[in-house]
């Protein structure tokens, strides 16, 4: 099942469809080409498979003891490259986060470390950002030539505010896990990464007493709906609602109210968002 993402180190608990990945590859969780390929499949791997919940962290660590979530894209396996391949491998970049960021389920970034470039546009695509004190946050691309091509230049406004991706992207100030916090790039701060990965499984225990296609849906909605003028908003979510009612979610859960006051978890099915 996992085969495809070896790469990521993944690992499953079948009981909460929690699937954690590890980050620890090349010198400092940079990405490059192999990455790519396993993100892809995983992609596949979440849009098809039962998983409710991922989390994705890093435990790697420089040889002088700093802590790295993911230091950037790996920007030395370019060299030589015509720009035409450069192109073509950033835009392949885009299009695999923003295939993750839509994926039907509930997914959280645990950062631990330097968390700079391709790192910092992975976390705009969770729905949750954990970080220990030790997160850094950076974009240097400016500095290097170039832009955020990974959605650091399209999203992270609508996570922080004009202002505060303006700053991050043109000065390429590093800002730590206090001010992440504060400016709503990261959601809250654990003490470690124990701690963190501890708060994920209460969101999957969470997760896994929930519909998987109403929380497929209701992701799907919000997504949809962001951006768009009232009207339209108030659309999409009709449309949502009333896709629960369609694939029957609604049903089960009218017919399972006693149950699920009791703590029980009712027979949900496979996700059809």
């Amino acid at each position: 099942m996992f085969e495809r993402i070896e790469a990521l180190h993944p690992h499953y608990d079948p009981e909460l469809r929690l699937l954690t990945l590890t980050l620890d590859h090349g010198k400092a969780n940079e990405v490059g080409t192999v990455t790519l390929d396993a993100f892809e499949a995983l992609c596949e791997l979440l849009e098809h498979g039962e998983v409710a919940c991922l989390c994705t962290t890093s435990r790697r660590a420089s040889k002088s003891g700093t802590p790295i979530f993911i230091s950037g894209a790996d920007v030395t396996e370019r060299v030589g490259w015509p720009d035409e391949r450069v192109k073509a491998h950033v835009r392949r970049q885009r299009s695999i986060l923003q295939r993750l960021r839509h994926v039907p389920l509930f997914t959280v970034a645990l950062s631990h470390g330097v968390t700079l470039g391709w790192g910092l546009e992975f976390l705009l695509t969770a729905d949750y950002c954990l970080t220990t004190p030790a997160g850094r946050f950076g974009l240097p691309e400016t500095g290097l030539g170039i832009i955020p091509g990974a959605r650091g230049t399209a999203e992270l406004a609508l996570a922080v505010g004009p202002a505060h991706a303006l700053r991050l992207g043109c000065t390429g100030e590093e800002i730590g896990a206090d001010e992440a916090l504060r400016i709503g790039l990261c959601h809250e701060i654990v003490p470690d990464i124990d701690a963190g990965l501890a708060r994920v499984r209460t969101f999957a225990e969470l997760l896994r007493r929930r519909s998987p296609t109403a929380v497929a849906v209701y992701k799907r909605g919000l997504l949809a709906a962001t951006g768009q003028a009232e009207a339209e908003r108030l659309c999409i979510e009709a449309a949502a609602y009333e896709r629960c009612i369609d694939t029957g979610q609604a049903a089960i859960g009218r017919a399972s109210f006693s149950a699920i006051r009791a703590g029980e978890v009712p027979p949900w099915g496979p996700r059809r968002s």
